[in-house]
């Protein structure tokens, strides 16, 4: 069924909203304004709260609409949909004020604060870069042939690639020097390219062979879990107001995936710590789903007059984290794994009451439970990292509860072209 709709406003997971009869309809590859034709989904005739649908023509568009740089993961009626890349009919400009809506849409409706707009940050070279070029790790799957492909939206299909736009350059480096979209594997087999982005050339600007030994064998490619390509254990590196910083991370393990987006996501927390320890004499941090380190470390090396503990689910994780301390020669860390609700309840005496607890949860957030933990062990100030506006915005209205208040906010745009968006919010104890 199609039908031809008004779309009103931003919704969540890169769809706007739209009415057909008073139903809710969210539609996918549309901007607020346009007058769209959309193909309703299957079954649409059922008596749903609401529909969803795809826009097949657009009749008056938008000034943030744009050609799809990448038309295989536009709109299906464009022969696109293999998805990764929702908002890829928006200009970059207006996908900043698309997250930006939603944020604070998110912050005031469900964290119940009446705040200013949300700015988004970009990211250094993304705009000479055209938002493609940025993803350090991609996931891929063999099609029935065995070949490298993009599973279709809404179907069973898999469509073969022969390249990944959103992939650094350094990652499409390898991929060709692999010759893995040439490669057979066995059908469905999941495939899954890591390339730590090498910090000391500028990837768009040399050749093709210097790129490649910039990298060495400081690659991974994994087929269902197992080394297939490269090493095992990758390096990266950090770079912050002239300091190094070096780790090692397991070639399927997290890493922030936007190549900038671990040195300047390190950069604004460090700077939120440094603003709320300034004064101290002597402290105590907490970092709580902690990773393999990524804030762990600098914080450890350059606050040396706290004391530290870092909490992490993940065994791998916290092994790599570990090891991570060790090379940067900081014992001042108390590394503890599992999960972290339970492991707040057996914090050693002399870690018990941190100053600053710097915490980046999964997408679900940190939930109810940890923010009442953190308000009773009478943390000062939350350093809060989000890749979910909406479980931000659920702990946020916890938080408010507990006595904090919000301090500042800002996100910064680490997934061009999605939905997706990272926000660190600044949470301090109200009348201390």
């Amino acid at each position: 069924m199609q039908a031809t709709v008004r779309i009103e406003r931003y919704a969540d997971q890169g769809r706007c909203i739209a009415h057909i009869d008073g139903r809710v309809v969210f539609v996918r590859f549309a901007l607020p304004g346009e007058l769209d034709t959309i193909e309703l989904d299957e079954p649409h005739e059922r008596d749903d709260r609401f529909w969803t649908g795809e826009v097949v023509d657009v009749v008056e568009p938008s000034e943030d609409r744009v050609e799809p740089l990448w038309p295989l993961a536009g709109p299906l009626a464009q022969g696109g949909g293999v998805g990764g890349a929702d908002l890829i009919h928006v200009s970059l400009s207006g996908q900043l004020k698309w997250k930006s809506a939603v944020i604070t849409d998110q912050m005031r409706r469900m964290g119940h604060l009446d705040i200013d707009d949300v700015p988004v940050a970009r990211m250094d070279g993304d705009v000479d870069e055209k938002g493609l070029h940025w993803r350090t790790r991609i996931e891929l799957i063999a099609d029935e042939e065995g070949r490298v492909s993009m599973r279709r939206r809404a179907s069973h299909t898999r469509v073969r690639i022969d390249t990944m736009p959103l992939a650094t350059r350094a990652l499409l480096a390898v991929a060709r020097d692999q010759k893995l979209w040439d490669e057979q594997f066995e059908p469905g087999a999941k495939i899954r390219v890591a390339v730590p982005e090498p910090r000391d050339i500028h990837t768009s600007k040399v050749p093709n062979k210097v790129l490649l030994e910039a990298i060495g064998d400081n690659f991974a490619i994994t087929v269902d879990g197992h080394l297939h390509a490269g090493s095992k254990r990758l390096k990266e590196v950090v770079d912050v107001d002239g300091k190094r910083y070096k780790y090692g991370v397991e070639a399927d393990g997290f890493w922030q995936v936007h190549r900038m987006a671990p040195p300047t996501l390190v950069k604004y927390v460090m700077r939120l710590v440094s603003q709320e320890l300034s004064g101290v004499q002597s402290a105590t941090l907490w970092d709580l789903f902690s990773g393999s380190g990524l804030f762990t470390v600098p914080l450890a090396k350059t606050f040396a007059h706290t004391h530290m503990l870092s909490v992490e689910g993940g065994r791998m994780a916290v092994r790599n984290a570990e090891r991570n301390l060790h090379i940067a020669k900081d014992a001042n860390v108390t590394v503890l794994q599992g999960d972290v609700s339970h492991c707040l309840r057996n914090v050693p005496e002399e870690l018990a009451n941190p100053n600053v607890v710097v915490l980046d949860p999964p997408r679900a957030g940190a939930k109810a439970q940890v923010c009442r933990q953190l308000a009773e062990a009478d943390t000062h100030s939350i350093v809060y990292i989000a890749c979910d506006p909406t479980s931000l915005a659920r702990d946020m209205a916890t938080l408010t509860k507990l006595g904090y208040g919000l301090k500042s906010i800002q996100a910064f745009d680490i997934y061009p072209m999605t939905h997706h968006v990272e926000t660190v919010a600044l949470f301090t104890r109200e009348n201390q």
